[in-house]
C-alpha cells in the first residue's frame, strides 16, 4: 500500500476515454494451461483498447490474470499456453506473428518492465551495457552514440551521476534505482506501449511515488500509451486515466478513475474500495471492510458469476450462480461492470459499507 490517498484530489485530470484510435486492442482473449489437475483457466476473456498518451491501469489480487495477459500481448507466455482472442497492435494481429516476426515488435514497439528488477537484469553485466544492447538490438548505431543514448536515458530516469552509474552491476543499484533502470531499459527505443507490471512491488512509500514520477514524467516526454498492472488502487489514483478490474481471469468492471473510486459499480470493486483506509476521515473504532471468503482456483471457477461464492449482493441458485454477466453499462457508457445488480452497487459508495461491517 502507497501513502497515495485514492479518495483525495489527484493531481492528474483523467483523459478523455476511447479518443483517437486505440494503439493497443484486445479482443476476447483467453489464456489456459493444461496441469495434472485440470486446466487453468488464467485468462478468461479479456477486451480492451489503449490509446495514446493515457495510463490503463489494470487492477486485481495475485490470480486475477493482470500479468498473464500482459505476457500474452509481449509473447512471452510459455509454449504449453493455449491462447485465443485476438491482440491488435495499430492494426496488426500479433497473435498471427511468427516468433521471429514478433522480435521486432518486441523492445521497440511494446515494452514491458518487469516486476523484478533485480532478476530482470543480467547480474554480469553493467547496466549501461544492457541498456545499449536493447538499443543495438534494433538500430545499427555507432558505439559512441549509444554510450551518450545510455547515459541520456540514465539522466531521464533520474539515476544520479549516470556516466559512472552506466558501469557499475545491477547488485550495486538500490531497490528503486535498478527499477529506474528497467524504465530506462524499456524506453530506450521510444516504445508506442509501455507494460509496466508491478513497477512499485517491495519498494517504499518514497521510492515509489518516485518511480511513478518517472513514468509520468516518460510519459510526457514520449506520448508513450502505458498499461500499469498493480494491485494498489492506491497508485491507479495517482496515475491512471482509466482502470480495468480483473477477477478470476474476467473483467469486471472498466471505468475512468474517478467513476471507479467513487461510483464503484461491482461488488469485488466495491469491497476492495471499503477495504483501504482512509486518510481523509476520522475512522477510528472502525475496522475495515473485509471481502469473505478466499479467491477461487482458476481450475475450478464458479459457475455463473465467479463472484458470487463471496458477494454481499449474489441471488442463489439465479441469476448469480447460473448465469456469467457481461460487461454492461448503467448510467454511462464509458463505464460498465459485470455484475446483474450494477444499479443496485452503483446506488453504494465504500463508506456506505465501512459502518455495516464495522464493529467499535
Amino acid at each position: 500500500m502507497t501513502d497515495l490517498d485514492p479518495f483525495v484530489d489527484r493531481q492528474k485530470p483523467a483523459a478523455p476515454s476511447g479518443s483517437g484510435e486505440a494503439v493497443l486492442s484486445i479482443r476476447d482473449l483467453r489464456v489456459q494451461f493444461p496441469t495434472d489437475e485440470g486446466v487453468v483457466k488464467a485468462v478468461d476473456g479479456v477486451t480492451l483498447d489503449v490509446y495514446e498518451n493515457e495510463v490503463l491501469g489494470i487492477v486485481g489480487e495475485s490470480g486475477s490474470g493482470k500479468s498473464v495477459t500482459s505476457m500474452a500481448v509481449l509473447g512471452l507466455l510459455p509454449k504449453s499456453a493455449r491462447i485465443t482472442g485476438e491482440i491488435f497492435y495499430r492494426g496488426r494481429n500479433l497473435l498471427d506473428l511468427s516468433e521471429r516476426e514478433l522480435q521486432r515488435y518486441r523492445g521497440e514497439k511494446l515494452a514491458m518492465v518487469f516486476q523484478d528488477a533485480l532478476a530482470a537484469l543480467n547480474p554480469v553485466y553493467t547496466v549501461g551495457d544492457q541498456i545499449g544492447e536493447a538499443i543495438q538490438v534494433h538500430h545499427d548505431v555507432k558505439d559512441k552514440a549509444v554510450r551518450a543514448q545510455v547515459l541520456h536515458l540514465l539522466d531521464l530516469v533520474g539515476i544520479p551521476n549516470p556516466k559512472a552509474r552506466a558501469d557499475q552491476y545491477p547488485h550495486e543499484y538500490s531497490g528503486g534505482m535498478r527499477q529506474r533502470a528497467m524504465i530506462a531499459m524499456a524506453i530506450a527505443n521510444d516504445p508506442d506501449v509501455l507494460i509496466a507490471d508491478e513497477p512499485t512491488t517491495a519498494l517504499d512509500v518514497t521510492i515509489q511515488a518516485q518511480v511513478l514520477e518517472v513514468l509520468e514524467r516518460v510519459q510526457d516526454r514520449t506520448n508513450s500509451a502505458i498499461v500499469l498492472i498493480t494491485h494498489d488502487l492506491g497508485v491507479v489514483a495517482g496515475v491512471a486515466d482509466r482502470v480495468l478490474v480483473m477477477y478470476a481471469g474476467r473483467p469486471v468492471e472498466t471505468g475512468n478513475v474517478d467513476q471507479i473510486f467513487y461510483k464503484p459499480q461491482h461488488p469485488y470493486t466495491l469491497g476492495l474500495l471499503a477495504s483501504l483506509p482512509r486518510l481523509d476521515q476520522n475512522a477510528e473504532g472502525m475496522r475495515l471492510y473485509r471481502i469473505r471468503g478466499q479467491p477461487p482456483s482458476l481450475i475450478h471457477v464458479p459457475t455463473g458469476c465467479a463472484f458470487h461464492p463471496r458477494c454481499d449482493y449474489a441471488q442463489l441458485p439465479e441469476p448469480c450462480a447460473s448465469l456469467e454477466p457481461e460487461l454492461r453499462s448503467v448510467d454511462d457508457l464509458d463505464h460498465r461492470a459485470a455484475c446483474h445488480f450494477a444499479e443496485k452497487v452503483a446506488g453504494t459508495s465504500p463508506d456506505d459499507v465501512r459502518p455495516a461491517v464495522a464493529t467499535p
